[in-house]
């Protein structure tokens, strides 16, 4: 039996897990930084940077959506970015993948977000079989960029 629910700070271990496992399967091990306490300290706080849907398949942690609030100034509204869906390796093709991201779409309706936006790695075939069968589409004409590290403490010091 799936159940979703919203993640609080009392499940900042379980994210963590999931994030790791995400980066794992990335090949990104070595990426992530963020710590136990650093979620639970931010899904605490009076304003979360990001929100959080988990699944449970017979009461066992199955996986995550993490999302949060964007802005089209094209459109005069907020939209969704999914940062994160990730369903644990023994869970998949269990319909969970698509009952989170069907969630993160009803939020997005219901708080009249004309858009759900989100990355993938060129090279997960699986993920964007998955979502181009929901109906999504990739922009083909926006190239995402990224600045960070070295280059962003010299550009941030520059006058």
């Amino acid at each position: 039996m799936l159940a979703l629910r919203a993640a609080g700070p009392q499940d900042a271990a379980l994210i963590h897990r999931f994030v790791v496992g995400l980066a794992e399967y990335e090949r990104e091990r070595e990426a992530v930084q963020v710590t136990v306490e650093t979620l639970r300290q931010q899904l605490a706080s009076s304003a979360p940077p990001f929100e959080c849907i988990l699944a449970e398949f017979d009461e066992a942690p199955a996986g995550f959506a993490l999302f949060f609030h964007t802005y089209s100034t094209w459109r005069g509204k907020r939209g969704v970015w999914l940062e994160d869906l990730f369903v644990l390796s023994e869970y998949r093709r269990k319909g969970i993948g698509e009952a989170l991201f069907g969630r993160v779409a009803a939020i997005a309706r219901a708080r009249d977000c004309p858009r759900l936006e989100w990355s993938v790695l060129d090279w997960n075939q699986s993920a964007r079989h998955f979502y181009e069968r929901l109906g999504a589409a990739p922009l083909r004409e926006w190239i995402p960029y990224r600045i960070s590290g070295d280059a962003l403490a010299r550009l941030a010091a520059e006058p």
